[in-house]
């Protein structure tokens, strides 16, 4: 279904959790005018709309990680997890780049009462999943709480390989995970972001090594494709790994460090590029399945106004710095 307007009018035509990045990534508009749409998240559309379902406590939902009455039960009988609690709201939030102080206390209020369904453990400490550890990481740096025993917590448990794999907490694993190292990768580069704290940048840049010896695509034991879920873009990705996620990591990383692109992304490159549609949009692929608050992006096979937005901009950095 190819879209009827130009496409910056078709990306700008959007809530503001995805246009302040239209405007400053795409349209190339002034600072103060993105600014202006940012500072907007937090009282119109999908963050307002969030924002209002957040517990007196501080929680979305009654949990941590999972809603509460989970593992009671309670939840309604439906394929997937559901991306209600706590951790998904905040991870969603910071995101799109909602405004840390229009959520208030909640870092106080969540250190007073949510627990990790694992062991009981105090919300900003984190549990051993190192997924889950990451989403905190940043989070906890977003609302200004205390999360630096948490950042020591990743080059500890960095494996061998340099990625990391939320199966190795319980011995399942050795080998690291494109999609543990992914979300590691994010938590810890944000966390740097937000805190100026670069005590981390030597086991993030070891990971990266991990993913750019893999060429973000490809086992390092057989050189085939790793799997299918590399070439399946899909937003919200969550936890889900994608050739699109791990380059707009890769963008958001060498912008910061101020390094140039990698040239072991030139096969991600070149597979995002291939998926762009002829008018210059990427498509929606399966959506996680599971319970939501609502919806943000559109169904399978539909043009993504959020996947383009990455495409667009992953694209154009590659482009620009490789002339």
């Amino acid at each position: 279904m190819p879209i009827d307007m130009p496409l910056d009018d078709w990306l700008l035509d959007s809530d503001p959790a995805l246009r302040w990045q239209v405007e400053r990534d795409v349209t190339g508009a002034p600072p103060a005018q993105w600014q202006a749409t940012r500072a907007r998240v937090t009282s119109e559309g999908f963050g307002a709309a969030l924002l209002a379902r957040q517990d007196a406590d501080g929680q979305w939902a009654g949990g941590s990680f999972f809603p509460a009455g989970f593992f009671d039960g309670d939840e309604p009988d439906q394929p997937g997890q559901p991306w209600v609690a706590t951790t998904w709201a905040l991870r969603d939030l910071r995101e799109w780049g909602a405004d840390a102080s229009a959520l208030g206390d909640t870092a106080a209020r969540l250190d007073a009462n949510s627990r990790w369904d694992y062991d009981d453990l105090p919300y900003w400490g984190g549990e051993i999943d190192v997924c889950i550890n990451s989403y905190t990481l940043a989070t906890g740096a977003w609302l200004g709480a205390d999360v630096s025993a948490l950042a020591a917590w990743f080059p500890a448990h960095q494996l061998a390989d340099g990625g990391w794999n939320c199966e190795a907490e319980e011995g399942d694993s050795t080998r690291s995970s494109f999609h543990s190292t992914l979300n590691a990768l994010r938590g810890m580069l944000q966390y740097e972001q937000l805190t100026g704290d670069t005590s981390l940048r030597a086991a993030r840049h070891r990971g990266e090594q991990y993913l750019l010896d893999r060429r973000l695509l490809f086992r390092a034991s057989t050189g085939e494709k790793v799997g299918e879920f590399v070439e399946r873009f899909v937003y919200p990705n969550r936890h889900r790994y994608s050739a699109l996620f791990a380059l707009d990591y890769f963008r958001a990383a060498a912008l910061h460090d101020g390094a140039a692109p990698d040239p072991r992304l030139a096969d991600a490159i070149e597979l995002v590029r291939s998926a762009r549609q002829p008018d210059g949009t990427w498509l929606q692929t399966t959506p996680l399945a599971g319970r939501t608050w609502f919806d943000v992006d559109v169904p399978e096979g539909q043009p993504s106004k959020w996947l383009t937005v990455m495409g667009v901009r992953v694209l154009e950095w590659w482009d620009v710095a490789r002339g």
